[in-house]
């Protein structure tokens, strides 16, 4: 049951209003979505805001896959839970590191009774034999150890406070997109477009040498509880510098007002 412009009837008069601001057929410039954004009626709780890249890649073929690490400037705005595969003293370099959780063979065994109350999963190399049984379960998840992005070392303090500080991973799915946070509704408008900005900046260094025609095809930002909106794809320089025009040209209207 649809009502006006094919909005499905659950979505509540919030989200509507919000949709109804959207030109569908217009990308807006990153600042132009982010102002949006923040002016939305939402929810009581502080949404978070997500990023999702479509990009040009054929990902059946492995050269054509990404995946990698990014810390954004201004975190998330959530507290990750981390979980690590460890034993000894790597384990209490874990826990000093600050882990929610530790263990070795029973913490995998904990996982495969349904446990999943965590963000990132970090193992030490010698254990990567007892956390490959859990491939089936965390890789679909996005949580499996992975010596690519930095969760399967024997520097696990390092590894947790990284994670911790609010370092991501980001892979394409099958559909060669990308999807992340950037941070909370609640984050000021410059603190959004700096990590909106990172995160630009690391799809565009990452592309893979085999990737054809045009690379990255959408990007659209959301919030928990709101639409999508389109934004410019070609912005993909100058995204913070923007603002400071903005700013700018707001500081001389006033002058000019006052004066």
């Amino acid at each position: 049951m649809y009502g006006d412009g094919g909005v499905m009837a659950q979505h509540g008069k919030k989200y509507r209003n919000a949709r109804a601001e959207i030109d569908r057929e217009r990308a807006y410039s990153p600042l132009e979505a982010v102002r949006m954004i923040k002016g939305w009626d939402g929810p009581k709780f502080d949404e978070t805001v997500e990023a999702h890249v479509r990009l040009g890649l054929n990902v059946r073929h492995a050269d054509q896959q990404l995946r990698g690490t990014l810390m954004l400037p201004h975190g998330t705005g959530k507290a990750l839970r981390v979980a690590v595969f460890a034993e000894g003293e790597r384990a209490k370099e874990a826990q000093a590191a600050g882990a929610d959780v530790v263990g070795a063979a029973d913490l995998a065994t904990k996982i495969e009774g349904g446990f999943d109350d965590f963000d990132v999963a970090i193992a030490t190399p010698d254990l990567m034999g007892t956390v490959g049984k859990l491939g089936r379960i965390l890789g679909p998840r996005g949580k499996m150890p992975n010596p690519k992005t930095g969760t399967v070392t024997f520097d696990v303090a390092k590894a947790v406070q990284e994670s911790k500080a609010g370092k991501l991973e980001y892979r394409t799915d099958r559909g060669a997109n990308v999807h992340l946070i950037i941070g909370k509704k609640s984050f000021d408008e410059r603190a959004l477009l700096e990590n909106y900005a990172t995160l630009i900046d690391e799809i565009v260094r990452a592309r893979p040498s085999a990737a054809k025609g045009r690379y990255i095809r959408t990007i659209t930002l959301t919030t928990t509880m709101g639409p999508g909106v389109h934004v410019d794809t070609a912005r993909t320089r100058g995204i913070v510098e923007e603002l400071d025009e903005a700013d700018n040209a707001a500081a001389r209207e006033a002058a000019t007002v006052t004066a």
